[in-house]
């Protein structure tokens, strides 16, 4: 393997768990999380289905098509509180992520192995999400925001794009995602896909990829 390059996703990688964000903003708003989670489970079958098409809530957020506004009241008008009652709408999405955090060994893993010499990018779907812009500096190559592009994970096109940016055939690149199903998409094309689930694990595997230590980040 010639890996020259890292891909990453941003929410879930970048910062802390989104089912942990999730959690929180549930308590806070005291949000029926059985409902909750039916009503996403269906959206995300539809989103990750290519049988379904693209008339879907988070497939017109992630790509741009739907303003995260629309978004948002379509959500709240399916959820409840625990006690029955309505969910506001305006806001929603900064409330359910406001517990994201940026985790700090991934972001000094990727500085690591940009000061090695390898090439970084950052490939993130889109939830109407404020992006901590500034603390990329000039770590990343390339940025791909998935409504900014009209394109979004797991399309091949969107990997390509990013891949086109960088300069870097499919092979030269190692992909994180927390979402398996984008991981699976970007080994679709000859990507090195990197399945995160834990910190450690993810930085471990990593450095064995570029040849470079990034353990002890």
């Amino acid at each position: 393997m010639d890996v020259k390059a890292v891909i990453t996703d941003w929410g879930g990688v970048l910062t802390s768990p989104l089912n942990d964000a999730i959690r929180q903003w549930m308590a806070a708003d005291r949000i029926d999380a059985r409902r909750y989670k039916d009503v996403m489970r269906s959206w995300v079958m539809q989103a990750y289905d290519p049988a379904a098409g693209t008339a879907n809530p988070i497939h017109g957020l992630e790509d741009g098509t739907l303003d995260p506004a629309e978004f948002e009241r379509l959500l709240a008008a399916e959820l409840r509180t625990v006690d029955g009652g309505p969910v506001e709408s305006e806001g929603l999405l900064r409330r359910m992520f406001a517990a994201f955090h940026p985790v700090e060994p991934m972001y000094e893993a990727l500085r690591a192995a940009r000061a090695a010499g390898a090439r970084i990018g950052l490939l993130s779907n889109s939830w109407g999400n404020d992006y901590p812009r500034q603390m990329w500096g000039e770590l990343f190559d390339a940025v791909v925001i998935s409504c900014e592009v009209g394109m979004r994970k797991p399309d091949e096109r969107i990997f390509r794009h990013t891949l086109e940016l960088m300069g870097l055939q499919p092979h030269e690149c190692a992909f994180i995602d927390d979402i398996e199903h984008n991981v699976r998409a970007a080994e679709a094309i000859g990507m090195i896909g990197l399945h995160h689930t834990d910190v450690a694990v993810t930085i471990e595997r990593l450095g064995e990829l570029l040849g470079v230590p990034l353990a002890d980040c």
